[in-house]
């Protein structure tokens, strides 16, 4: 997989690209990652890339041409006809598990990382792109939410964990929670380990584990007990 980042703030993307399964996986030649300053598409002497919005609203807002041009620009040199791009926004559909899925199937992405107030609404209307939230908060830019999303698409990538059914086992991946884990000590300050997990008795294990998981989910995250029960019906 390809992945593109556009932003004008690459110091905040560039070092957690060099850390833990992202860097994995692109040292595994699984994933690419490019990031495009979009300071080198702008046509102004300073650089600038964004400007006052029209209607005397307060902010700034990133300018629709040097997006266009770094878009253009990575169509052309990587000979995408089809781009996958995303932008991720407070205004965008809510990121789940099942997105993450969905998009680590594809063979490349093209993100987006909005600043300030906003993005020229022309940059919306022409490229019809993928809205991302990752919650009903706002941030100063849209880097940590690419990052957020960029990790949690690649370790589903084949390869990139070693231990495919750990990333399948995660909470969320089946619409509910993960169930409790221990390790050693078995007993530390008189907080002791379950006996069944130290029984050896596989079935009885996955029994415990399925249960204590269906507890967590019914009490921290119901609505995703609400979820399974529609799809059911």
């Amino acid at each position: 997989m390809k992945i593109h980042i556009i932003t004008a703030f690459p110091n905040l993307i560039l070092s957690p690209l060099e850390e833990s399964i992202i860097k994995r996986s692109q040292e595994k030649q699984l994933v690419e990652i490019f990031v495009h300053n979009l300071r080198d598409y702008s046509t102004d002497k300073h650089h600038k890339v964004d400007d006052y919005p029209y209607g005397g609203a307060p902010g700034m807002i990133l300018k629709p041409e040097p997006i266009f041009a770094c878009i253009e620009s990575i169509l052309e040199r990587f000979k995408i006809s089809n781009p996958n791009l995303l932008f991720l926004t407070p205004q965008g559909k809510t990121f789940h598990q099942s997105k993450a899925v969905e998009l680590s199937e594809k063979d490349h992405l093209i993100f987006l990382c909005g600043h300030y107030k906003g993005i020229d609404e022309r940059i919306r209307d022409y490229w019809k792109m993928d809205e991302i939230s990752i919650g009903d908060y706002v941030l100063t830019g849209g880097e940590l939410p690419t990052l957020v999303v960029i990790d949690s698409v690649i370790r589903l990538i084949p390869g990139v964990i070693s231990d495919i059914e750990s990333a399948r086992t995660d909470s969320f991946y089946d619409n509910r929670l993960d169930c409790p884990y221990y390790t050693r000590p078995e007993d530390f300050r008189g907080l002791k380990v379950p006996e069944v997990l130290l029984s050896g008795h596989h079935a009885n294990i996955q029994d415990w584990q399925e249960q204590k998981a269906r507890e967590k989910t019914q009490k921290y995250r119901p609505d995703l007990l609400n979820n399974n029960k529609k799809k059911k019906d």
